[in-house]
């Protein structure tokens, strides 16, 4: 893993898209909101590194990702690329019902994908300022959140 400063506080990490590549990033990224006096932001900004690092690990496990978290004014960017050409899709937020929370057997097995999944874009979305993608050459695209401070 590769860790610099572009600018003073601010990240540019290259690592292996790993399962604790989410937890590293915000750990990061929760040191320099807090060197830069912004605590009030860290519950939103975390949530969204933590889902934009996870869709990067799920989308190229065992393979690069970047991340960059720069502070701009009044606001904070987080991008996160990976080399997948597949784009995010955000799928539309329904409401749920009592009926249809009903435990599953399996959910605990290795593996089990109970199609509860993503929603973290529709989080992204609903906590940052200005979000987007954008491809790259030759291959891969970064994704990125903006939040307000």
């Amino acid at each position: 893993m590769a860790v610099k400063a572009v600018n003073e506080g601010e990240l540019d990490i290259s690592c292996l898209a790993a399962g604790t590549t989410s937890g590293l990033v915000r750990t990061l990224v929760e040191f320099r909101l807090a060197e830069w006096g912004l605590e009030k932001i860290a519950g939103d900004v975390l949530l969204i590194a933590g889902e934009l690092v996870a869709n990067a690990v799920q989308n190229t496990r065992d393979r690069e990702i970047r991340v960059r978290f720069t502070r701009e004014a009044g606001t904070v960017v987080l991008a996160v690329w990976d080399s997948s050409d597949e784009m995010p899709v955000v799928r539309p937020v329904v409401e749920l019902t009592l009926d249809d929370v009903v435990p599953d057997a399996c959910a605990l097995d290795d593996g089990y994908d109970d199609g509860t999944g993503g929603w973290g874009l529709p989080l992204v979305q609903a906590l940052s300022s200005d979000c987007g993608v954008r491809r790259t050459e030759p291959s891969g695209k970064w994704v990125w959140a903006a939040c307000a401070c």
